[in-house]
């Protein structure tokens, strides 16, 4: 089970650094080798977002079929082991929710990025008539 969350900390870094990398200053022909080369890649790691949503479902169902330990039956490791597995679940739902944010994000950057090369080539065509 662990490392369906390692995959998916790993997808998150390298979704957060490709953010960083777009959003910094670059000069125009640099950044457009990367949009286009983050566009490429885009499609094939769409797989994100339903692997996220399974992770997520699966995160609910442990949820809500989890043995309580609230009374006073429960030793001080019982509830040590419960409050930790409730933590966890807590920084994977963070993990879920940051995978497919950093992915539109990314995604609406890379369409903003074109929507603007594509206005300056009209620009461009309308002052060369």
């Amino acid at each position: 089970m662990a490392l369906q969350w390692i995959i998916l900390t790993y997808v998150v870094a390298a979704e957060a650094a490709t953010a960083i990398l777009l959003t910094v200053p670059t000069p125009k022909v640099i950044k457009s080798k990367m949009v286009s080369l983050v566009s490429l890649v885009l499609q094939p790691s769409l797989f994100i977002v339903p692997f996220s949503v399974f992770q997520l479902m699966d995160i609910y169902w442990k949820q809500e079929h989890r043995l309580m330990c609230t009374g006073e039956i429960c030793t001080a490791s019982e509830r040590d082991r419960y409050e930790k597995s409730i933590y966890k679940a807590q920084r994977n739902v963070i993990l879920c929710a940051a995978a497919v944010l950093l992915y539109w994000f990314i995604y609406r950057i890379c369409r903003y990025y074109k929507d603007i090369q594509s206005m300056e080539e009209v620009e461009r065509r309308y002052k060369d008539e």
